[in-house]
């Protein structure tokens, strides 16, 4: 799943978050939130659950107020503004339909409450229909749809309005496996042909990555970093952002040598010499991570001009179909994962438990942090 829309980054920000903050009673749900989405952009809010990302979402829609700072809609404030004239619509988690209605009168419901003329409601509702391809159960109940056709019908209600922005609070999460990705397909395709901006809830981390133009990655009512989804995958600002983001081994050490752009650390009892990309000094603390995917395991009899060498053992083997995943425990106690893709030159991949087995990574494909206690 590839995006190719082109983002305007001339042009103001559609919505901006200026030192926005959240209590209810007295827990702080959101602090200092400071950003602003780009219009025609998809962007998702992702982060574990309590994180702050609902909220987040209803003081856009107004359904919430912030206690501190400002909400701009084109560069105006619309704090204090009624949801209903913010022109943005939100697709809950639960579809919200009405049971008693059609698809059409679902569809129409909005259109109608505004006094929309009747010609100019099915126009509307016969377009929006078409995009969400239900124009051949627009006459079925709600109750008669599929989960998938529901959700559908939530979004062909939101955007027959034409909002400035579509919120949608997780609504993929009580589909199948199958239903999910197929919709994840249809969600892009439908933001890119209708050109409007989607801000997107969820914490699930490859539904982030493979959908959005960039991520707002929240942890505890902050905002830990905000990219593109190859930005916060490959080069995480933090140890919080590098553990949710996929699946990753993290090595504490801490700088033995500095050189100009180099430093040498100990793991495991080999030196390894790194990027010094944080200016680190001789004695700093730090974590070396380094993705599952980007780690190889050799049989002994394998090892024969490799560097950067940790030794261990088999503890599980787990196949996935296209990927074998290694857990394996170090000579020195600590638990690290690999996983292998099938190739031509080694399609098989057969590990035994309890095997030794050689571990090393490609120079430069580790990431380097400050140490985070």
């Amino acid at each position: 799943m590839v995006k190719t829309v082109q983002l305007d980054t001339t042009s103001k920000p559609l919505i901006e978050f200026i030192n926005v903050s959240k209590s209810f009673a007295d827990q702080l749900v959101l602090s200092n939130i400071n950003f602003s989405v780009k219009s025609g952009e998809f962007l998702t809010l992702l982060g574990p659950s309590g994180c702050g990302k609902t909220t987040l979402l209803r003081l856009i829609s107004g359904f919430e107020k912030p206690n501190t700072g400002e909400i701009l809609f084109n560069g105006k404030s619309v704090v204090g503004i009624s949801p209903h004239q913010r022109h943005v619509h939100t697709v809950f988690q639960s579809y919200a339909l009405f049971p008693h209605m059609n698809v059409f009168e679902n569809v129409a419901f909005g259109l109608r409450c505004q006094k929309v003329p009747k010609d100019e409601i099915n126009e509307r509702v016969d377009q929006a229909l078409r995009l969400v391809k239900l124009e051949t159960l627009a006459k079925r109940k709600a109750t008669q749809l599929s989960g998938g056709q529901q959700q559908r019908v939530a979004i062909a209600r939101a955007i027959v309005n034409k909002p400035l922005a579509l919120l949608l609070d997780e609504p993929l999460s009580s589909l199948d496996y199958r239903l999910r990705k197929d919709m994840q397909i249809e969600l892009i395709q439908l933001q890119r042909k209708l050109g409007i901006t989607f801000i997107f809830v969820t914490h699930d981390q490859e539904e982030a990555l493979s959908m959005s133009d960039r991520i707002v990655v929240m942890h505890e009512g902050h905002v830990e970093q905000i990219g593109t989804p190859r930005e916060v995958y490959e080069t995480p600002k933090n140890l919080t952002v590098a553990k949710f983001i996929g699946e990753v081994n993290i090595f504490d050490t801490e700088v033995i040598e500095v050189n100009q752009k180099t430093i040498k650390v100990n793991i495991d009892g080999y030196l390894h010499q790194l990027a010094n990309t944080k200016n680190f000094q001789t004695g700093d603390k730090l974590h070396m991570i380094i993705r599952p995917e980007d780690m190889r395991a050799y049989r002994m009899d394998e090892t024969e001009g490799q560097e950067r060498m940790l030794i261990g053992k088999v503890n599980e083997v787990i196949y996935k179909g296209c990927t074998v995943d290694l857990i394996i425990q170090l000579n020195n106690g600590k638990i690290v994962s690999v996983e292998e893709y099938f190739n031509e030159d080694d399609d098989k991949l057969e590990y035994q438990l309890n095997e030794t087995v050689i571990l090393n990574w490609l120079p430069g494909w580790e990431v380097v942090l400050p140490y985070e206690a």
